[in-house]
């Protein structure tokens, strides 16, 4: 979801945790999405992890990991790399005690990786508390890894780390070298194990009585060094687990979804359209995604076709009202929803409208929280009223229509098309840089409050406007808003109020790619956007002029 040529800002921020609560009501999230998968979340090891930890498995996390200072990825920033965290057996230790004191370890799995290579460290990690281990830059080396340094320049010379197809003519892997490398791993940990007269791996878990200090190092770094807290064992009774022994506590049993689900299920079996009406209550958390789930295990990415599921709602919702909410499926809320409102919206419909018969305007009024639309897709969103901070924040496919936003309004947009009714905050558009976004400004002040660092302010064009009005139109007709028909009425006035937001890279990439469609003819192209405006280059004078 992502335009050629165009830079992503990596790693990315995520928006949507800035709490444990908010880590807990993302795994919510991802379990309507999934409810098979399991879980996991990552952690630097650090002083005071195991607090996090206990937090994680709280939050209803499977599994968490406890990541070393020495492992490093080309996603992470290099003053993370550089300065971030401490050896994994600390924090690995640290989490093991929290967990066990809190007798919350029964339930969660235990990982740890950051430059383990050798049998030796596994079975250091199972006494320290870990069940499972990540190997990283070990099986790398089998393959051929060379430490060049350079993965991120797509000029790895041995062919691991590039898309070049001449580099990659120099991969001399083999998936052999890898299996080969884990077979040795497991019999030094199965050696280990013999001279420690431990039969099942499961026993190993916690078991740091057999761990002690090495007492013959005598290196000047490594005297006054004192172990004795790195190698307690947590003071509890032996029938509490130092190891999981049973799963996570269900949190999906009374899902809003599992009465719309029995309600589409002569839909999902192939059958008439759905038309339902719903009691919903703030306490319903991600309602659409459980049923987005489920059809996307029997259809795939596709769905269904539009309509064949319309689910009117009624009440406050809670948090990701219509997250993941997938082709086929419509939502329209009479009423208000809390926050991340549509949140990896994938090809379906949300409307959030007042009740029927409401005295106050919508347009002065906040209908939905912060983070909506956070990392959607594709689909269409429409709101009448207003939108709390970083509406559409990461939005990469989604068209949207919003009756004014909070601050960082298109916060990191790298697709999608957004309509802006109204007024906004300030840093609009700061990180976009893909997509399309229109804003009403008949004030003339929405300049002020736009990041110009990536976008330009341009006047829309025809084509432009017209997908505006498509937009506004469709905008009226799914929750009879009067600013929409106001508007519309007066299109013609209110022509020269549109203040159209384009990312450059984003208009240079597709003018490139205008270019090289048309490179054989002398019509003039268009290539359609994922916000349907379209660019347009005049291949017969020889120079492109984007639109």
């Amino acid at each position: 979801h992502s335009t050629p040529g165009v830079g992503l800002i990596s790693p990315p921020p995520h928006h949507d945790i800035y709490s444990i609560e908010d880590l807990k009501q993302l795994i919510f999230d991802l379990r309507c999405a999934n409810p098979r998968a399991r879980i996991s979340v990552k952690l630097v090891s650090e002083v005071g992890v195991g607090t996090v930890a206990a937090g994680v498995a709280k939050a209803n996390s499977d599994h968490v990991v406890i990541a070393g200072h020495d492992g490093g990825t080309g996603a992470s920033p290099v003053s993370s790399i550089q300065s971030a965290g401490v050896p994994w057996e600390i924090g690995l230790a640290e989490t093991q005690q929290t967990l066990v004191m809190n007798k919350l370890r029964d339930r969660i799995v235990v990982q740890t990786d950051g430059q383990m290579k050798t049998g030796r460290d596994v079975v250091i990690g199972a006494l320290l508390g870990a069940e499972e281990f990540g190997f990283s830059t070990a099986p790398l080396i089998t393959m051929g890894c060379i430490m060049m340094r350079a993965c991120h320049l797509n000029t790895c010379p041995v062919g691991i780390a590039t898309q070049d197809p001449e580099l990659r003519k120099r991969f001399a892997g083999q998936p052999e070298h890898v299996v080969n490398f884990f077979f040795h791993v497991a019999e030094e940990v199965r050696e280990l194990m013999a001279q420690l007269g431990v039969r099942r791996f499961e026993e190993l878990v916690g078991r740091t009585d057999l761990l002690e200090a090495e007492g013959a190092v005598a290196h000047w770094k490594a005297r006054g060094v004192d172990l004795t807290h790195l190698l307690a064992a947590p003071d509890m009774p032996p029938e509490v687990p130092r190891r999981r022994v049973r799963a996570q506590d269900p949190v999906l049993h009374d899902h809003f979804d599992i009465d719309l689900i029995q309600l589409a299920q002569g839909t999902l079996d192939g059958g008439e359209p759905t038309r339902a009406t719903l009691r919903i209550r703030n306490k319903h958390r991600g309602a659409g995604g459980l049923l987005s789930s489920e059809i996307a295990r029997r259809f795939g990415a596709e769905g269904l076709p539009e309509g064949s599921i319309d689910c009117r709602v009624e009440g406050s919702a809670g948090q990701s009202f219509g997250a993941w909410l997938t082709p086929g499926v419509t939502l329209t809320l009479h009423g208000d929803a809390n926050d991340y409102t549509g949140k990896g919206l994938s090809g379906g419909v949300l409307a959030v409208r007042p009740p029927e018969g409401s005295r106050f305007r919508a347009e002065e009024n906040v209908v939905i929280g912060n983070t909506v639309l956070y990392g959607a897709t594709s689909g269409r969103a429409f709101f009448r009223g207003l939108a709390g901070e970083r509406f559409a924040v990461r939005n990469s496919g989604v068209h949207a229509v919003v009756e004014g936003v909070g601050d960082h309004g298109c916060e990191y947009m790298t697709g999608g098309c957004v309509v802006v009714l109204g007024p906004t905050g300030r840093n609009f558009a700061a990180g976009m840089s893909g997509g399309v976004a229109y804003v009403l400004d008949e004030e003339g002040t929405f300049g002020r409050r736009c990041n110009r660092q990536i976008v330009d302010l341009e006047e829309p064009g025809a084509a432009d406007l017209d997908e505006v009005r498509t937009l506004v139109t469709e905008h009226l007709e799914r929750t009879d808003s009067t600013v929409a028909a106001r508007v519309l009425a007066g299109w013609g006035g209110l022509a020269g109020a549109w203040v159209k937001v384009m990312p450059r890279d984003y208009k240079r990439a597709l003018a490139e790619l205008a270019e090289q469609e048309a490179s054989g003819g002398g019509e003039a192209t268009h290539v359609g956007l994922p916000s349907g405006s379209e660019v347009e280059v005049a291949t017969a004078s020889g120079d492109g002029a984007a639109a």
